[in-house]
């Protein structure tokens, strides 16, 4: 007996294949292109089901495993999603908004004449930018393409998209629903008067069923497509920040992670929503019913850290392990520079939207070696401040699990568990645990499993990183000057745009 997970993301699809004991029998991953002009992010649906087909076969063939043995499936997609679709279910545009697409500016104001912005915050949870939103991409997409609207009877976020395509039915989870900007945390619901001021058709969403709900099984036509035997049950699945926090910490109160990838943010699972119109944590509804999980984040972690690769390596081979070796050489406090990573822009924990990244204690006895390690402290810091917030605003467990590509150096788990003074557990399940949820949940939609309480024994120990007491108080004085450069780069970068636009 075996599933297939799907974790459907921003840059492509990557399939697993699980036994009856959720060990990893096969891995394949499928990339994936997506159009960037402007405020303008999209990508072409299509794209996602060849995926999904050529992952599947690969599975197979690379296990040995026949169609047969296939019981479930389930998908995890990347959030903010809706793909308008006709009477027939069939999709009005191939080329769809993906989640961080902003082109509903002026949506969002017109939204917020009527809904305070701060109503609508506290009751969605929906800290990104809000024309990142499903709910404004569909006012634009009326006031833009009126003929597409007008045709449109529902819409599908990207793993409801190919659940459709696999079973013909259509519907959502509680997960997904979350991230649509109509949905009520607390009520549990869509807001129908969120739609009417957004003068939108009262019904554009699809029915709410929970995550490990069969919507329904591959049909023939799908099942010639992917690879797979007609009659295998598809659970709804879950979005893709929710299958994550279940794949990595289960469905336990107070359990926070780091997830430390090309963007990086962490989370905390908690049976109350994390919220806060200040800071605007981002909140989702989890996988498990009757819980959220609450996250900050900043857009450029990993990607910092690649990016001072490139720029010192110029043309030559510097890989992670020469960059990390370089990086050692360096004391804490990277003598005396202090980095500051919003190289991708400011996100709701920073002052301003507008802030940049930047170096700041440059001297002449700066070397290439205290830049890099600038770099991983002030992923660092910027991250603790995001701890600090979630701690102030609800119970966090004292160590926290970290996954993704950064998790690899052993140095930025040390600075970690400094700054944060706390222990940094890293797992076999690693950047997987996506993958993992998505598994778990379609091991519950077919009832060999009743709940999610097994997940926390599935991660094996790799390495347990404890913080250096004398590096932490030294870390304590550094953030305090790191959190006055992020408000003076903040404060610049409001007063930078003020003299663009004179």
């Amino acid at each position: 007996m075996k599933v297939i997970a799907y974790d459907l993301g921003t840059g492509g699809v990557k399939a697993s294949l699980y036994n009856e004991k959720m060990e990893t029998l096969a891995k394949s991953f499928v990339e994936y292109s997506t159009n960037y002009v402007g405020r303008l992010h999209e990508q072409n649906i299509e794209d996602w089901w060849n995926g999904v087909a050529t992952s599947t076969r690969k599975l197979l063939a690379d296990s040995s495993t026949s169609a047969d043995e296939v019981r479930a499936v389930a998908l995890s997609g990347h959030s903010l999603v809706s793909i308008p679709l006709d009477t027939n279910n069939s999709p009005l545009e191939m080329h769809v908004p993906i989640w961080s697409d902003g082109r509903a500016v002026d949506e969002t104001q017109e939204f917020f004449k009527s809904i305070p912005y701060e109503e609508w915050y506290m009751t969605t949870g929906n800290g990104f930018p809000p024309e990142c939103y499903p709910v404004f991409k569909l006012m634009w997409l009326k006031k833009h393409k009126r003929e597409i609207y007008d045709k449109t009877c529902k819409v599908a976020g990207s793993k409801d998209y190919i659940n459709l395509l696999l079973t013909g039915n259509l519907c959502t989870d509680y997960s997904y629903a979350s991230g649509s900007g109509v949905y009520d945390l607390r009520k549990q619901m869509y807001r129908k008067d969120f739609l009417r001021v957004a003068n939108l058709k009262e019904d554009l969403f699809p029915q709410i069923v929970e995550s490990h709900s069969i919507v329904g099984y591959i049909t023939d036509e799908a099942a010639k497509f992917i690879g797979l035997k007609s009659g295998t049950a598809v659970a709804c699945g879950g979005v893709d920040n929710g299958c994550m926090a279940l794949g990595a910490v289960g469905a336990e109160e107070k359990k926070i992670y780091l997830s430390l990838g090309s963007s990086s943010w962490v989370p905390v699972n908690s049976r109350k929503p994390v919220l806060d119109f200040k800071t605007k944590p981002y909140v989702f509804a989890h996988i498990e019913k009757d819980m959220y999980t609450s996250a900050y984040s900043i857009f450029a972690g990993g990607s910092s850290y690649r990016w001072i690769k490139d720029v010192i390596s110029d043309g030559n081979t510097r890989d992670y392990e020469w960059l990390n070796a370089q990086a050692a050489m360096s004391p804490v406090g990277a003598n005396g520079v202090i980095f500051n990573p919003s190289l991708a822009g400011g996100t709701t924990q920073d002052r301003s939207v507008n802030i940049k990244g930047g170096f700041i204690g440059l001297t002449l006895g700066v070397k290439q070696k205290d830049l890099i390690r600038a770099v991983m402290e002030g992923v660092a810091l910027n991250l603790k401040y995001s701890v600090d917030l979630l701690s102030q605003q609800t119970e966090i467990s004292d160590e926290i699990l970290i996954c993704g590509g950064g998790s690899k150096s052993d140095l930025w788990l040390s600075i970690f568990a400094d700054v944060f003074n706390m222990k940094i557990r890293k797992t076999n399940v690693d950047q997987d645990a996506a993958s993992l949820g998505a598994a778990a949940i379609a091991m519950r939609s077919i009832g060999l499993w009743q709940d999610y309480h097994l997940i926390p024994h599935l991660h094996k120990l790799e390495k347990l990183t404890l913080p250096d007491k004398e590096n932490t108080e030294k870390y304590k004085k550094i953030q305090k000057k790191f959190l006055k450069v992020a408000d003076m780069l903040a404060q610049l970068g409001d007063e930078f745009v003020e003299i663009d636009n004179q």
